[in-house]
């Protein structure tokens, strides 16, 4: 499945030299979210891309990140900018949205480095962004529009770029998150607030589209979500030494079975004690 170009729009706002220059433009692709966001909502999904990503992010002169669907404020998009600046200070970062008054509300906070433009699945970027981070855009599309929506973004990215696609809670308590290359999806993250749930399938909620009508049994994810309870639940004498401590000995033991990065930069117990699981996407696949 394959989203159509439409005819050009004259109303596609497309500032500075962060937008495509030259040749027609085009309407932009998707619709219009709930615009819900809030500060530091997706916080928990920046330290990983910083951590994880960052020294692709530093391979490059001027990588270009793309923050589509930022919502009704670019709150989250200023967080980003500011703490990938922080881990590469050449990057630049465009906040793209689809609804041109959220466009025109983020326009005063542009500076040097950072912009915004309208525009959706297309990315109405001068060049091929090395990041894209997709947070709470494809909850609101069928499946298979998740499934395309993927591709028409991998086809976007610079040979070597990521896709980082999720969903989070109201407040970013609960995330899921796919990371995808130009080649398809790589791995899948669980993350949470140690506060934010009793049991490790209770961040089923927050599955990707392409997975969240995939937890039912005889599905991987299923079987997966049903292993990480088994293994929180034998990890119980832990509590005592408190939640970080519980987590990170489920995490070790999960290893045992599932192919979970146990080393840096995706695994191990600096990642562990923040309340993050990264699992293989093959092992969750449906």
């Amino acid at each position: 499945m394959t989203f159509p170009h439409a005819a050009p729009d004259p109303a596609v706002h497309t500032p500075g030299r962060t937008a495509r220059e030259g040749g027609p433009q085009v309407r932009p692709i998707g619709t219009i979210t709930r615009g819900t966001t809030g500060h530091n909502r997706l916080r928990r999904a920046d330290r990983w891309v910083a951590a994880v990503y960052g020294r692709l992010l530093r391979a490059h002169d001027a990588p270009l990140v793309v923050d589509l669907g930022y919502g009704a404020s670019p709150v989250t998009t200023l967080e980003l900018f500011d703490r990938l600046r922080a881990a590469c200070p050449a990057v630049e970062v465009v906040g793209v949205e689809i609804d041109p008054e959220r466009v025109a509300a983020a326009l005063p906070y542009r500076r040097e480095g950072l912009s915004f433009v309208r525009g959706g699945f297309e990315l109405p970027v001068g060049r091929p962004p090395v990041l894209v981070r997709a947070f709470n855009v494809l909850r609101q599309y069928g499946e298979a529009e998740a499934w395309a929506a993927w591709d028409t973004l991998r086809a976007r990215l610079a040979p070597d770029g990521v896709l980082v696609e999720g969903t989070c809670s109201e407040i970013g308590h609960r995330a899921v998150w796919v990371a995808l290359g130009p080649e398809g999806p790589r791995t899948v993250t669980f993350a949470a607030r140690f506060t934010g749930f009793d049991r490790p399938s209770d961040l089923a909620e927050r599955l990707p589209k392409t997975l969240i009508h995939r937890n039912v049994p005889g599905e991987r994810v299923h079987a997966f979500l049903r292993d990480f309870d088994r293994a929180w639940a034998a990890c119980a004498p832990y509590r005592s030494f408190g939640t970080r401590h519980r987590w990170i000995e489920t995490a070790a033991l999960l290893a045992r079975d599932w192919p979970i990065p146990t080393t840096p930069p995706l695994g191990g117990r600096a990642r562990w004690r923040l309340g993050e699981l990264t699992v293989a996407w093959e092992a969750v696949a449906p």
